[in-house]
């Protein structure tokens, strides 16, 4: 009869993400994981496999929670107009920053990483990017100024401000001063005050 496990799955997880997050995936390494997590060897491949096996769960985990709540905010319909979610969203990162997060987006901080390179893992990340670009399109798609745009024109704008976020995410792990996080994200909003799409 199998023994049951000693430990909680998902705080595993939330320690396993801890550590990715202040280490990134290359520079994880297996001390690391077993010291943050408080797990023997043995535990740890018996439950997660292996570290890259580990890392898309918590990135998995991530994105769940993480982008999820993002898409919430950005799909909002006690919010009638898309540019408010929107401009709530990037301002939410600017108050964030400016009371001291300084870890960023997981995924944002994995695109920029060369774990990149690795199919699976840069799988996962699209995954979770496109959640938030698509959860940009459907605000526009609410917004009373945007949803007189194209679609091709609305997507467009989602790729920019998604440009902008990934921006924002990346410079709280720099620790830039606030007023370099606050004009970027003063920028992005201001991309939403276009009367005609670009040309």
């Amino acid at each position: 009869m199998a023994r049951p496990r000693a430990f909680d799955t998902e705080d595993a997880l939330r320690r396993a993400t801890d550590v990715f997050w202040e280490k990134g995936y290359l520079d994880a390494s297996l001390p690391d994981l077993l010291d943050g997590m408080g797990l023997t060897r043995g535990s740890l491949y018996k439950a997660f496999k292996d570290k890259k096996s580990l890392y898309l769960m918590v990135l998995a985990r991530y994105e769940a929670e993480a982008v999820g709540a993002a898409q919430a905010r950005l799909t909002d319909s006690t919010v009638p107009d898309g540019r408010e979610r929107i401009i709530g969203l990037f301002d939410a990162l600017r108050k964030a920053v400016a009371h001291g997060d300084t870890r960023g987006c997981l995924l944002c901080s994995a695109a920029a990483g060369t774990e990149m390179s690795d199919p699976e893992i840069a799988a996962a990340v699209e995954a979770g990017l496109t959640g938030i670009r698509d959860g940009l399109t459907a605000a526009l798609a609410a917004s009373p100024v945007h949803a007189a745009w194209s679609e091709p024109a609305r997507e467009a704008l989602a790729n920019a401000l998604l440009t902008h976020y990934i921006g924002l995410r990346v410079l709280a792990r720099s620790r830039l001063p606030l007023g370099i996080v606050e004009q970027a994200a003063t920028s992005a909003t201001r991309l939403l005050t276009m009367d005609q799409p670009p040309m």
